[in-house]
């Protein structure tokens, strides 16, 4: 009997763990959901005969060893963070290890103790990171089969909302973690272009972006993601000419974000006491210059030519020029809007959201002076507010890997990532019989 731990059971776990509880009898897997608030692990569980839900604090060194001594393999759903703790604990009680999130710097140091106690250390393995790498390494290692050479690589993703349920002018809602989205860009980018490095600091990100275009679902503000340049390394591209990975955003989204960026309400390293005595209106002003005029003016005067009706409406449909009062005592900025967004923000009953990604490609095969160009595009739409389309994106690659490794068809250690073809051929195949495939266009 295999023993899996998952530990968190938020909104991105859901298909996760329907998942796994659906295979399990199968498997003569015995799974427990361990979040710190048990009636969500208990509601994720469903009274699955092979499932149990337990109340778990990841603060509790003592019982966090403990939970994870007595399970053979672990999958954290924790905030990226929050990593580090389960991994060191994993690895020294000798336990497999599972999580969606990056590589951090915690797991690098692991990997060799891992790799000595034949231990899975499997990272990036959900929609981004996770589907991106594996989609995109299926396609970059046929054309280096063919003998081609990548010139080109630009990859972009987004958890949007389906345009059926797009009832703001924002065009998002939250379908994970709202403090991410808030603290989304923070940084600098750098990717390589055109054989030159380029960086955008923070300040800048938001306005400096592509657009991407799709014949469904239209025009997407695209802004480049902090690190491109790892990833050079990572799938094997040395030479490139042109690497990016960057976000999707409805189109217009990124100006008026860049509004939140100038005026300082993404800052997350101050805290705003008394907040409950103030208005959203009166939060803008505090960070804005003296000067003559009403407030929208103001606003508007020091955002300078990016400000236009579209942005304005933005604004406006936030209620930051009313009377809408602070409902938390004390925050950060970034919290105080993380609050407001989370009301206007929200997936209602019956809405979908979207998730859209596209891979662009420009290589040369042998013995041709043309460069060919290769589009791989991916949308879901999600079945309602809680069976999210990235909740299922991110879940279902993870689970589909830790079936093919507790089944035998992957047989690997250390820290990994879906990059080879033992891990994405078998991932890609399931998720494209579940209707989650991409289309591919060549010029």
């Amino acid at each position: 009997m295999t023993r899996i731990l998952i530990i968190g059971a938020g909104r991105s776990a859901i298909s996760l763990i329907d998942y796994l509880l659906a295979h399990a009898l199968e498997h003569q897997w015995k799974i427990t959901v361990a979040d710190v608030d048990v009636k969500l692990a208990e509601e994720k569980v469903a009274k699955h005969p092979n499932g149990t839900a337990i109340g778990f604090d990841i603060r509790n060194a003592d019982h966090r060893r403990e939970l994870i001594g007595a399970h053979d393999l672990v999958i954290s759903m924790l905030p990226a963070f929050m990593h580090g703790d389960v991994a060191r604990d994993c690895v020294e009680l000798g336990k497999h290890l599972a999580t969606a999130s990056y590589v951090s710097e915690d797991l690098k140091k692991l990997d060799a103790e891992a790799k000595r106690k034949n231990l899975l250390l499997l990272n990036e393995c959900g929609l981004d990171p996770g589907l991106d790498h594996a989609s995109a390494m299926k396609i970059i290692d046929e054309i280096k089969n063919k003998g081609g050479i990548i010139t080109v690589f630009k990859s972009y993703c987004g958890g949007l909302v389906a345009p059926q349920s797009n009832t703001n002018p924002w065009g998002y809602k939250f379908s994970w973690n709202p403090r991410n989205v808030i603290l989304a860009g923070q940084g600098t980018a750098q990717w390589l272009d055109e054989g030159q490095f380029k960086f955008i600091p923070y300040n800048r990100l938001f306005l400096q972006t592509d657009v991407v275009a799709s014949e469904k679902y239209g025009k997407f503000d695209a802004y480049a993601n902090r690190d491109s340049i790892s990833y050079i390394d990572i799938y094997g591209l040395n030479g490139i000419k042109t690497m990016l990975r960057g976000t999707l955003r409805q189109h217009g989204y990124c100006k008026a974000w860049d509004v939140f960026v100038k005026l300082g309400l993404t800052d997350d390293s101050s805290v705003v006491t008394n907040a409950n005595k103030l208005t959203y209106s009166e939060l803008i002003l505090s960070f804005l210059p003296t000067a003559a005029g009403s407030l929208k003016d103001r606003l508007k005067n020091f955002v300078g030519a990016t400000w236009d009706a579209e942005v304005e409406d933005m604004m406006d449909y936030l209620e930051l020029f009313s009377n809408k009062a602070i409902t938390l005592a004390e925050g950060s900025p970034a919290k105080l809007l993380q609050s407001l967004l989370e009301e206007k923000w929200k997936l209602m009953p019956g809405d979908k959201d979207l998730i859209v990604m596209e891979h662009q490609f420009e290589y040369v095969l042998p013995g041709e002076a043309r460069t060919r160009k290769l589009n791989s595009f991916l949308a879901v739409e999600g079945k309602d507010e809680n069976h999210t389309a990235m909740a299922l994106t991110v879940g279902l690659p993870l689970a589909i890997t830790v079936k093919n490794f507790l089944t035998g068809k992957i047989n690997l250690n250390g820290i990994q990532r879906p990059i080879i073809p033992q891990i994405y051929e078998p991932m890609l195949s399931e998720l494209k019989e579940q209707g989650i495939s991409f289309t591919e266009r060549w010029t």
